[in-house]
């Protein structure tokens, strides 16, 4: 476990740079790949083919009814909200001709943010009058036996399932 999910940016850049598959549960992205200085856009290939690498982002869908809850719970206008998730859509579009990368919308109240890199992930929460960055981020591994990472996992992909592709 890690205070926050700055004192795992180190670990979570190593994971991220050597991850064939890298999904990313958010609310807007941003601060995690959507802008030129953000935790994981510098571990993200830069040339064309992009060695093989999937990267699938999962941001709150501005029209949603939950982006309204979520923009009163951190104290953000929903407009300034919104316009955030469609900034970090237009910056990951960029970046189609360097990897396979998909963007989903989706639609219910964000409760975990997560960061899956191949077989490790990352989980925080989200909470009213806090962003996912100042959570505790926990580190979660696949084990044989360990319900959490296959439950995240199963979460994720469901989400995916019922999300709107954008990207």
């Amino acid at each position: 476990m890690y205070a926050s999910q700055a004192s795992a940016s180190e670990e979570i850049r190593q994971h991220a740079s050597a991850a064939r598959e890298l999904d990313v549960l958010a609310v807007r992205g941003l601060g995690l790949i959507g802008l030129n200085d953000s935790l994981l856009r510098a571990c993200l290939p830069r040339e064309q083919g992009g060695h093989g690498r999937r990267v699938r982002l999962l941001l709150l869908d501005p029209e949603s009814v939950a982006i309204t809850q979520r923009a009163a719970e951190v104290g953000e206008s929903v407009e300034s909200l919104a316009s955030g998730v469609r900034l970090a859509e237009a910056r990951l579009r960029e970046l189609t001709g360097t990897c396979d990368v998909q963007v989903y919308r989706y639609s219910m109240l964000p409760t975990w943010r997560v960061i899956r890199t191949d077989t490790t992930m990352f989980v925080g929460a989200f909470d009213a009058g806090w962003e996912g960055h100042e959570s505790a981020c926990y580190k979660v591994m696949e084990t044989p036996h360990g319900p959490l990472y296959r439950g995240f996992r199963r979460m994720v992909e469901a989400i995916i399932d019922g999300a709107e592709r954008t990207v």
